[in-house]
């Protein structure tokens, strides 16, 4: 009976987490193909797809999309790696998460407006070369939405690289690194021909799923696209969802060709990383073999090594640049520093942000809870019963690109009669979340020591009073960890909340995309700050509280002496 219901447990979250995304991918398969039965569109046949392929710029917007997705992702993925190679073994690399907490915790949106306010024509960082350069009026140039995408490679690279690094410093938690450095330089090997070499291939298997993660998010992603990326024409994803928010409705069935064609690109992108896997592995065992030392590999580290600081300081930079334009009241050109400082731009608003904030609160509150106890469940199964192929599925949502199947998701919903409002965009919400709360979370799980457990149980301590007394409060600083990416995963979710809300429900990463479009710098950085400075909260109580707790601890278990004449 009790494996009954453990399967049952199982199979209610992936019907949950995994049915609505295989529900929008039939969506928008059907539609793609003509069949959108709501519109009165009941003719299958490639019509939409000769509509996609008649439009001017879709071979520039595949080729961008390609572009700064593959670009972004193999200079994000040296740079990570070169960080953690330069950080290992020191007090710094063991605890990469207080240094990198800020740059994980601001959402994509908040980062790519700090870019833009930095990146600009007019902007912070022209502004400081002005009186070197004898400016004395903006360039015409810009890095903020030039042609080859230049901007959109940076923004991505700034969110990409601290998280990749986070994952390989914890995957080289579980591996003899040291041993293997020693072992190679008694071989004549030098610590970059190790690194590249012995420690790169026994840490790709680890790494390999939060890296297609990441491609496939450069790929799709919309709204650094929007503001960081060309406008004429776009990246594929942004082309595609004009299609689907144009107000022709026989634009939606173009939109479907769109999502599938962005769809196979991001499948095809991953069927070249496999490739591009084995035929490195077969050149690498043939250098091995002829007794290859690799000298240049120290080239290539080191350079990775010395890009990380410039890519460090520019994103403080664009978060510094935030904070210093929301109390902007004066900044003219070309001034290295604002004239005058101001509170008004947080008074203007005066409720308009509220309603956003409530909202952003409100989906990143109840979506991380979910999806803490959706994976916790999974987890604790998985432990019982053993890991199971079906796992993999549940990283579906992160691995598709979301304007791939939210828009067939949005119709599917509205056949079920859940129309646009606050359970589908949290239902959305929750689809992101509940993935990288269960990436986080299987590594501690599956290494913790199941002694305590058992040694509970003899004292008489049932299953539930086993998980809250005992495994909770030895794993409370990764699933503080997990609730704290969960909180940042929801907050920064631009295009589930657009779609499935219908443009009825507004949050501060909503509000700040349709600002950063030419309104008010002020303005847009409050909102980009208070869409901030919910993540950084959260990943400061992740950090604190687990310090507290173990001095509280440490303090209990002090010896206390007894004083006297």
């Amino acid at each position: 009976m009790k494996n009954v219901r453990r399967t049952g447990l199982r199979a209610l979250i992936i019907a949950v987490l995994i049915g609505p995304v295989l529900l929008g991918v039939a969506q928008t398969l059907s539609a793609a193909f003509g069949w959108l039965p709501a519109l009165g569109e009941r003719t299958i046949g490639l019509a939409p797809w000769r509509t996609l392929l008649d439009q001017p710029g879709l071979a520039t917007s595949v080729q961008l999309t390609l572009w700064t997705g593959i670009s972004a992702t193999v200079i994000g993925f040296a740079l990570a790696f070169g960080l953690v190679a330069s950080l290992h073994g020191r007090a710094m690399g063991r605890s990469l998460m207080p240094w990198l907490a800020p740059f994980l915790a601001a959402p994509h949106a908040a980062i790519a407006i700090g870019l833009a306010f930095v990146l600009a024509p007019s902007g912070w960082l022209l502004r400081l070369l002005a009186a070197p350069l004898d400016l004395t009026h903006p360039p015409a140039w810009a890095l903020v939405g030039d042609p080859l995408g230049i901007g959109l490679i940076l923004g991505l690279l700034v969110k990409e690289v601290p998280f990749l690094a986070l994952i390989m410093t914890a995957s080289l938690s579980h591996l003899p690194v040291r041993r293997w450095l020693i072992q190679a330089r008694s071989l004549g090997y030098t610590p970059a021909a190790t690194w590249l070499r012995v420690v790169l291939p026994m840490m790709w298997p680890q790494i390999r799923l939060p890296t297609l993660i990441v491609l496939s998010y450069a790929l799709s992603n919309v709204d650094m696209a929007l503001i960081l990326g060309p406008a004429n024409p776009p990246v594929l994803a942004v082309t595609v969802l004009r299609a689907y928010t144009a107000p022709e409705l026989s634009s939606l069935l173009t939109a479907g060709a769109g999502a599938a064609l962005q769809a196979i690109g991001v499948l095809i992108t991953f069927a070249g990383v496999w490739a591009f896997e084995r035929l490195i592995g077969v050149i690498g065992r043939t250098r091995l073999r002829r007794g290859r030392r690799g000298r240049l590999s120290g080239v290539a580290l080191g350079l990775a090594q010395a890009l990380n600081p410039i890519l460090l300081g520019m994103a403080s930079a664009a978060i510094a640049a935030l904070a210093v334009w929301s109390v902007t009241w004066r900044w003219s050109w070309p001034k290295p520093l604002p004239e005058q400082l101001s509170m008004a731009a947080w008074q203007q608003p005066g409720d308009s942000w509220i309603g956003p904030l409530g909202h952003s609160l409100l989906f990143a509150g109840v979506t991380t809870a979910l999806a803490l106890m959706l994976a916790i469940a999974w987890l604790e199964t998985e432990q019982r019963r053993g890991a199971s192929l079906l796992a993999g599925i549940l990283y579906l949502p992160l691995l598709l690109p979301q304007i791939g199947f939210l828009p067939g998701l949005q119709f599917g919903f509205l056949q079920l009669g859940i129309g646009p409002g606050l359970l589908a965009v949290g239902w959305a919400h929750l689809l992101f979340v509940f993935p990288y709360v269960l990436l986080v979370l299987v590594g501690p799980w599956r290494g913790y020591d199941p002694l305590l457990s058992r040694q509970a149980a003899s004292l008489g301590a049932g299953p539930l009073r086993r998980l809250f007394r005992v495994k909770l409060p030895v794993l409370l600083a990764p699933v503080l960890a997990a609730g704290a990416i969960g909180v940042a995963v929801s907050i920064a979710q631009y295009l589930p909340t657009l779609i499935m809300g219908g443009g009825r429900i507004n949050t501060l990463t909503t509000e700040a995309v349709s600002l950063a479009s030419g309104a008010d710098r002020r303005i847009t950085a409050v909102y980009a700050i208070l869409q901030m400075l919910i993540p950084v909260a959260a990943y400061g109580i992740a950090i604190i509280a687990p310090m507290l707790r173990g001095r509280r601890h440490r303090l209990l278990r002090e010896p206390r002496y007894a004083t006297g004449d």
